[in-house]
Protein backbone atom coordinates (compact mmCIF):
# COMPACT_ATOMS: atom_id res chain seq x y z
CA UNK A 1 0.00 0.00 0.00
CA UNK A 2 3.06 2.42 0.85
CA UNK A 3 4.17 1.76 -2.59
CA UNK A 4 1.07 2.46 -4.06
CA UNK A 5 0.52 5.69 -2.56
CA UNK A 6 3.69 7.16 -3.16
CA UNK A 7 3.63 6.02 -6.89
CA UNK A 8 0.26 7.94 -6.92
CA UNK A 9 2.00 11.27 -5.35
CA UNK A 10 4.61 10.89 -7.56
CA UNK A 11 2.38 10.61 -10.54
CA UNK A 12 0.07 14.06 -8.80
CA UNK A 13 3.47 15.63 -9.03
CA UNK A 14 3.93 15.17 -12.64
CA UNK A 15 0.70 16.42 -13.78
CA UNK A 16 1.74 19.42 -12.10
CA UNK A 17 4.62 19.71 -13.42
CA UNK A 18 3.33 20.21 -16.80
CA UNK A 19 1.70 23.26 -16.03
CA UNK A 20 4.72 24.50 -14.72
CA UNK A 21 3.99 24.24 -10.54
CA UNK A 22 6.49 25.82 -8.83
CA UNK A 23 8.45 24.54 -5.33
CA UNK A 24 7.34 20.95 -5.52
CA UNK A 25 7.72 19.47 -2.23
CA UNK A 26 6.03 16.07 -1.49
CA UNK A 27 5.66 15.47 2.40
CA UNK A 28 5.38 12.08 3.87
CA UNK A 29 3.16 11.97 6.39
CA UNK A 30 2.76 8.03 7.02
CA UNK A 31 4.28 7.73 10.13
CA UNK A 32 3.20 11.45 11.94
CA UNK A 33 -0.42 11.81 11.11
CA UNK A 34 -3.80 9.58 9.91
CA UNK A 35 -4.78 12.75 7.88
CA UNK A 36 -3.35 11.60 5.38
CA UNK A 37 0.10 9.08 3.32
CA UNK A 38 1.27 12.49 1.64
CA UNK A 39 0.56 15.89 1.42
CA UNK A 40 1.93 17.54 -2.21
CA UNK A 41 2.89 21.00 -2.10
CA UNK A 42 3.37 23.11 -4.85
CA UNK A 43 2.82 26.78 -6.35
CA UNK A 44 1.62 28.74 -8.91
CA UNK A 45 2.62 32.61 -9.30
CA UNK A 46 -1.19 33.55 -10.40
CA UNK A 47 -4.90 32.79 -10.19
CA UNK A 48 -4.48 31.53 -13.66
CA UNK A 49 -1.57 29.19 -13.01
CA UNK A 50 -2.71 27.74 -10.29
CA UNK A 51 -6.48 27.16 -12.27
CA UNK A 52 -4.01 25.23 -14.68
CA UNK A 53 -2.04 23.25 -12.36
CA UNK A 54 -5.13 22.37 -10.63
CA UNK A 55 -7.08 21.35 -14.25
CA UNK A 56 -4.07 19.22 -14.96
CA UNK A 57 -4.31 17.37 -11.84
CA UNK A 58 -7.90 16.47 -12.07
CA UNK A 59 -8.00 16.23 -15.42
CA UNK A 60 -4.88 13.69 -15.28
CA UNK A 61 -6.70 11.83 -12.75
CA UNK A 62 -9.59 11.70 -14.93
CA UNK A 63 -7.67 10.04 -17.59
CA UNK A 64 -5.91 7.71 -15.17
CA UNK A 65 -8.95 6.82 -13.43
CA UNK A 66 -7.62 8.12 -10.29
CA UNK A 67 -10.87 8.63 -7.74
CA UNK A 68 -10.37 12.43 -6.69
CA UNK A 69 -12.57 12.21 -2.86
CA UNK A 70 -12.88 16.43 -2.90
CA UNK A 71 -11.82 20.01 -4.78
CA UNK A 72 -12.34 23.16 -2.46
CA UNK A 73 -10.59 26.28 -3.59
CA UNK A 74 -10.68 25.83 -7.11
CA UNK A 75 -13.14 28.97 -8.06
CA UNK A 76 -10.72 31.66 -5.98
CA UNK A 77 -7.64 29.67 -7.20
CA UNK A 78 -5.44 30.97 -3.97
CA UNK A 79 -4.84 28.18 -2.27
CA UNK A 80 -6.61 24.97 -4.34
CA UNK A 81 -6.68 21.47 -2.33
CA UNK A 82 -7.40 18.22 -4.61
CA UNK A 83 -8.56 15.42 -1.75
CA UNK A 84 -7.65 11.99 -3.01
CA UNK A 85 -7.39 10.27 0.26
CA UNK A 86 -4.49 8.92 0.82
CA UNK A 87 -2.88 12.01 -0.99
CA UNK A 88 -3.98 15.30 -0.64
CA UNK A 89 -2.53 18.04 -3.33
CA UNK A 90 -1.84 22.02 -2.32
CA UNK A 91 -1.89 24.68 -4.74
CA UNK A 92 -1.30 27.62 -3.48
CA UNK A 93 -0.59 31.43 -4.66
CA UNK A 94 3.14 31.88 -3.21
CA UNK A 95 1.88 34.91 -0.73
CA UNK A 96 -0.58 32.44 0.72
CA UNK A 97 1.73 29.42 0.89
CA UNK A 98 4.00 31.59 2.89
CA UNK A 99 1.15 32.43 5.24
CA UNK A 100 -0.13 28.66 6.31
CA UNK A 101 3.86 27.52 5.95
CA UNK A 102 2.30 23.91 5.45
CA UNK A 103 5.67 22.60 5.26
CA UNK A 104 7.08 24.13 8.59
CA UNK A 105 3.59 23.14 9.95
CA UNK A 106 4.45 19.42 9.02
CA UNK A 107 8.06 20.01 9.85
CA UNK A 108 8.50 16.79 10.96
CA UNK A 109 7.13 15.12 8.24
CA UNK A 110 10.04 13.59 5.76
CA UNK A 111 10.07 16.18 2.74
CA UNK A 112 11.63 15.25 -0.99
CA UNK A 113 11.55 18.86 -3.50
CA UNK A 114 10.33 17.98 -7.50
CA UNK A 115 11.51 20.43 -10.68
CA UNK A 116 13.66 22.22 -11.99
CA UNK A 117 15.15 23.91 -8.68
CA UNK A 118 15.84 20.52 -7.32
CA UNK A 119 17.42 19.58 -9.96
CA UNK A 120 14.47 17.02 -11.43
CA UNK A 121 12.34 17.22 -14.06
CA UNK A 122 10.08 14.75 -13.47
CA UNK A 123 9.26 13.03 -10.51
Amino acid sequence: MAKRTRFLAKKLIGFALEKKAENVVLLDLRKISPVADFFVVCSGLSDVQVKAIADSVIEGCGKAKIDIYHVEGYEMSRWVLIDLVDVVVHVFQPQVRAYYQLERLWGDAPQETFGCEAGETSP
